[in-house]
């Protein structure tokens, strides 16, 4: 009985084996017909609930870093004149205080501001001395970077007021793009401080952004950002797919494309039932046009958080293995381009925003600019006008930072 209990757990062991080699890892030629499929049926590809995430893998991927180094350290351009603006900034600085606090209190436009722009230009200043510290290898830039990142996720315990969840995805879109850096490139930071950063991230952060938010757009896109951003960090799929599922339908919601039909799309949950409802959210804006943002005719500003942070999660996804490109390629495209003309000077027509827009883009085209025409070999006229003309890109000091350094023409 004994070797028969034997034989028949050999031959299931052996089964199992045989089973596996069968259904293996997708052959390289069976990837790209089924990349191909997605690209043509429009639907982005879903990554398998098993599959490992990539590190450093926030934003910026191993190969875009490397050859961001190479560039600058051959005194390349853009890319050697926009690391020196960086190294020239407050956030690459080496007598950098952090300035933490155990809670940041934040009002409508960060009134009250306790604590409000602390949070994120120590945040912005991490992930700034971590590409420091990866382009020179000179450790003095990732242990102030890392003595930052201990500051604060030894000190705050919550974020407070009205605007609490949208400084939480500001600062919480800053925080694992430097963490990644840090964590995966350099070994000085150890284990304790790197658990004490994932609680941080995990009970102070992505509770507030994980769920997302019904205001504004910009609100409900960064906040997904931050939660991608964590959850990559954190090795925790189960809230990275949450962030994305919430991204994929806030999109359509906030960039309009004429085959939407008559009205705009509407983001799920959000209430906007009625068409009188769904032109007050979109500022009273009637006429709809393809690459009209949600926020065009409130402010160039607010729509540029909103595009920048579109284009950040799909950088993300594309480098955690699922391209969102192909699903919202066309929207980032038309949104680039819609805001690009204008903010270049174009008089807008009086059917768009009363005949008067609120210009200020800011630094944000470089992601989008880069994956849709330099990857993908799209004409994108209007905006690479603007992102030479803006070049190099600084930071905006809640979220956004050094893109022609990081994406500028960058093949990776």
């Amino acid at each position: 009985m004994r070797t028969r209990a034997l034989y028949l757990a050999l031959a299931t062991a052996l089964a199992a084996l045989f089973a596996g080699i069968l259904s293996g890892p997708a052959t390289a030629g069976q990837t790209q017909r089924s990349t191909a499929a997605e690209a043509t049926t429009g639907t982005a590809p879903k990554a398998s609930p098993k599959a490992a995430f990539t590190h450093p893998g926030v934003l910026v991927s191993r190969a875009q870093l490397d050859f961001v180094r190479s560039k600058v350290n051959a005194g390349a351009q853009p890319w050697k004149g926009a690391y020196d603006a960086m190294l020239a900034s407050p956030y690459a600085s080496l007598s950098r205080t952090p300035k933490p606090r155990a809670v940041v209190e934040c009002g409508p436009y960060s009134d009250p501001n306790i604590g409000c722009t602390d949070e994120r230009q120590d945040a912005l200043a991490a992930y700034s001395l971590s590409l420091a510290w990866y382009i020179t290898r000179d450790s003095r830039y990732a242990e102030k970077a890392i003595q930052i990142m201990d500051a604060w996720s030894a000190t705050i315990k919550d974020h407070t007021n009205s605007n609490a969840p949208l400084q939480t995805g500001w600062a919480g879109s800053s925080w694992p793009r430097a963490a990644e850096i840090i964590r995966y490139t350099y070994d000085g930071w150890s284990a304790a401080s790197i658990d004490r950063f994932k609680t941080m991230l995990r009970t102070v952060y992505l509770p507030k952004v994980i769920g997302g938010s019904n205001s504004n757009g910009n609100w409900e896109l960064v906040m997904t950002e931050a939660a991608a951003g964590i959850s990559v960090f954190l090795d925790d799929r189960t809230s990275y797919d949450k962030a994305i599922a919430k991204y994929r339908g806030r999109v359509p919601a906030y960039v309009y494309l004429e085959s939407d039909g008559s009205l705009p799309k509407t983001a799920p949950g959000s209430g906007l039932d009625t068409r009188d409802k769904i032109i007050k959210y979109w500022q009273g804006q009637s006429t709809f046009v393809t690459g009209l943002t949600q926020e065009t005719c409130r402010d160039f500003t607010h729509t540029g958080y909103g595009i920048a942070s579109i284009a950040h999660v799909a950088e993300t996804s594309r480098i955690q293995g699922q391209d969102l490109y192909p699903e919202v390629g066309e929207r980032l495209r038309q949104a680039l381009g819609f805001q690009s003309k204008y903010e270049l000077g174009e008089a807008p027509p009086s059917w768009l925003c009363g005949g008067s827009v609120k210009r200020g883009l800011g630094p944000i085209t470089e992601v989008g600019y880069n994956a849709l025409h330099n990857r993908l070999g799209i004409a994108m006229a209007n905006t690479q006008k603007l992102t030479e003309r803006q070049r190099p890109a600084g930071t905006n000091s809640l979220f956004l930072g050094w893109e022609t350094l990081t994406h500028g023409d960058n093949p990776s």
